[in-house]
This record gives C-alpha cells, structure tokens and sequence, in this order.
C-alpha cells in the first residue's frame, strides 16, 4: 500500500528581525501563545538537535516530539508522532531589507494523511499571524 503524504507551505513577511522571531520559536513556553492549536509543551533539556518533549494539543491529545533540525537562529524542524502518523513541521525565517520572511513546511505521512494534514494545518495561518505580531511588539 502506497505510503500517504499530504503537504503544505505557507510564507508570510515581518517587520520582525530573524532574532525576534527566533526568541519565540525556541522558547517552547511561548507556543501556547501564537499556535491555537497548542495547549502547552513540556521539552527534555536545551532547544537542541535531538531534544525531546511531549505536546499537549488542543482536543486533549498528547503528541511525543523530538527536535530533529536546529540551527540556531535560522531553522528547526518537529517530528511529531501520533498513532502511525508522522508529522514533520520546518520552521524557517530568513532575513529581508525589511525584517524577515517566515515560512513554515508541513508534512504528514501515514494512514489518512489526507484527512489529517487540513486539520493539523488549518491553523497555520492564524498562528504564523499570531507569531509575527508577538515578533514585531518585541522589537
């Protein structure tokens, strides 16, 4: 049986600077405040390569996490896994003549990755909104 994929993307610009939106992203106990689907996140050690967590979601799921990508700075990208779902979120932000650019690449593999993937997703730009604002009221 093929393995099901869904993907999505999304870019928004800020006047935030990288290093503000940074501050937040790898704060994990700022989550809750930009993401709505996020209820709170527990993380074992440092925002590091390999660091592993528990987040609570919305609904009242628990979904094990580890921090598979980090570059200070610049990029980390989650590995969530729920049942036999695997959900890869990417975090980018780069710097631009007028803040930055922020994007955000999500992947979901496994059964019904198709039904799943708009659900996890359909909050993506209320919490990228959310995270810019938060960004650009710390500068």
């Amino acid at each position: 049986m093929a393995r099901m994929t869904f993907e999505y993307e999304r870019t928004v610009s800020t006047t935030a600077s990288p290093a503000e939106v940074w501050a937040l992203w790898s704060d994990v106990g700022s989550w809750h405040a930009w993401d709505p689907a996020v209820e709170r996140v527990a993380l074992e050690g440092h925002f590091a390569e390999g660091a592993a967590g528990v987040m609570s979601l919305a609904g009242g799921v628990e979904a094990p996490f580890v921090l598979e990508i980090v570059e200070p700075g610049a990029r980390f990208l989650d590995r969530l896994a729920i049942g036999e779902l695997v959900i890869r979120i990417d975090h980018q932000v780069s710097p631009t003549a007028g803040g930055a650019e922020v994007l955000v690449r999500t992947t979901v593999e496994g059964p019904g990755a198709d039904d799943v993937g708009p659900m996890v997703t359909g909050d993506t730009p209320k919490a990228l909104e959310a995270l810019t604002g938060l960004a650009e009221g710390r500068s």
